[in-house]
């Protein structure tokens, strides 16, 4: 037993000893890197969670730095402002990410599936739109939610967000179905099975995780937006979370404790989808870099 443990702590010694030495022959500028980068992420969270216990004086006179008391009772009054913002994006956020889903798998297994005439010329019609600047279909976008009544409403912003977030999501999906084995498709045919069966029995569940990237970058884009939807909604009612903080801060604009608690506050349902999700996101990332 004397004899096991000497020879592995040796072991350990020699591994040590060779991580020391790829560190000290070059990889050392690699890991500084990688400190600065990390430091970079993490220090605009601590400084917003040291201005989220902060009073208007207290961030006057040291507004980066750690203050007493600590008046955790922010948290309490952002959270009572919140809590409403947080329930209209949950729900736009929700229905947006259905719709793109739904609309951009059926349209990726056309393009990636089926045979016709002009699908390639087609498909790099469709993806021409990501090369369009969201800033010139603003005014466009505004005038016919504005001429189809829809102002003030849920779907002033889950309709354009679904129109426009599934064209990168059939990009990645498209990618991925063309590379399946178009047997699998072809024996289910045999067996008579429809298209409709082929996409749903077949195409979905072999890109669960392809599904799962789309999604969580969908619901980024729309749980971060800001423009839109305070153009088109201007009841605070059903404001999403980060234009209602803005609402919030341009009243209260002095109140940057309340604003920056608001704002940890609202991106804790982010923190807890991509902790439950990540295996997925993971797993799609690497499916396409593998596959495309």
């Amino acid at each position: 037993m004397s004899a096991a443990v000497t020879g592995t702590r040796e072991q350990y010694r020699r591994t040590r000893s060779e991580q020391v030495g790829v560190f000290l022959r070059g990889d050392w500028w690699r890991i500084v890197l990688l400190g600065l980068f990390l430091v970079g992420g993490i220090a605009p969270l601590v400084m917003a969670f040291l201005i989220s216990l902060k009073t208007i004086p207290q961030f006057a006179r040291q507004p980066f730095a750690l203050t007493f008391p600590l008046h955790w009772e922010n948290y309490g009054f952002a959270f009572e402002i919140v809590l409403e913002f947080i329930k209209n994006s949950m729900i736009i956020s929700g229905v947006t990410v259905v719709g793109v889903l739904l609309l951009a798998s059926l349209s990726a297994y056309a393009f990636g599936i089926l045979e016709f005439p002009g699908r390639q010329v087609l498909f790099y019609l469709v993806l021409s739109l990501m090369m369009v600047p969201s800033a010139m279909t603003l005014i466009p976008s505004f005038v016919l939610v504005k001429d189809l009544g829809l102002m003030n409403t849920y779907w002033a912003m889950i309709l354009p967000w679904i129109a426009s977030g599934q064209v990168f999501a059939m990009f990645i999906l498209r990618t991925f179905f063309e590379s399946l084995p178009k047997e699998l498709f072809d024996a289910a045919r045999i067996d008579g099975a429809s298209e409709w069966q082929g996409y749903w029995r077949i195409a979905l569940p072999l890109s669960k995780s392809m599904l799962g990237v789309a999604a969580i970058l969908n619901i980024l884009g729309t749980w971060n937006n800001l423009i839109w939807p305070y153009l088109t909604v201007q009841k605070q009612a059903l404001l999403p979370l980060t234009p209602g903080l803005w609402a919030y801060q341009t009243e209260y604009f002095t109140r940057y404790g309340l604003t920056m608690a608001g704002l940890l506050l609202g991106s804790i349902p982010l923190v807890i989808l991509f902790v439950f999700t990540s295996r997925w996101f993971v797993a799609g990332l690497t499916s396409g870099a593998i596959k495309v």
